[in-house]
């Protein structure tokens, strides 16, 4: 990711700094150590797949206490002030905010990122080191736009077992939120170009 600005030159922000400029931004930055980071426009493939689950989630969850939040809701990671927007977002529990502007929320159930070359190996690391230390995160889900694949990360108490899907036919299952995927309809109206 890269940071707005010259590192040497960019004096650090507080997370209340942050918040007064990203509530004026017109674009999305994520936060970290005092440092804003320029979110990357979206490709097509993103979009679609980010639409595609958000819409799938969005419908078994209607009649449900849960609430589905696309990217545009930002999540607060830490207390050290880590901020991010997952492509897609699931509460299930009674939605918590930082603040009355209600656009931080600090209790997701399930995290689901769609990833982009520049950012793969962020949100498959860094940030989900970060994630893991949400309480309430129970399912991180990652999302491939180049191929068919899923990593879906189920905590158990301590760890996160991993399992991966590579098939269109493949399904998975949401146990935390009581819902199901199917990788068909994740990557609907997706071609991938032939090798």
């Amino acid at each position: 990711m890269e940071t707005i600005g010259t590192t040497a030159a960019q004096a650090l922000l507080t997370p209340e700094e942050y918040l007064a400029k990203e509530r004026k931004a017109l674009t999305k930055s994520e936060y970290q150590e005092g440092r804003i980071h320029a979110m990357p426009g979206a490709s097509h493939e993103h979009n679609i797949i980010m639409g595609n689950t958000f819409a799938e989630l969005h419908t078994q969850l209607r009649d449900r206490t849960c609430i589905v939040y696309p990217s545009d809701m930002r999540v607060k990671v830490s207390s050290m002030g880590r901020y991010t927007y997952p492509d897609v977002i699931v509460v299930c529990d009674e939605p918590r905010f930082e603040d009355s502007h209600f656009d931080t929320l600090l209790n997701p159930t399930v995290l689901i990122e769609v990833l982009s070359p520049s950012t793969a190996s962020y949100d498959r690391g860094e940030k989900f080191a970060a994630y893991q230390k949400l309480d309430s995160l129970c399912e991180y889900v990652l999302i491939s736009q180049n191929s068919v694949r899923v990593e879906h990360y189920l905590r158990q108490e301590q760890t996160w077992d991993l399992t991966e899907f590579h098939s269109l036919a493949d399904v998975f299952q949401l146990g935390s939120i009581g819902c199901e995927l199917s990788l068909q309809a994740i990557y609907a109206k997706i071609e991938f170009s032939q090798a």
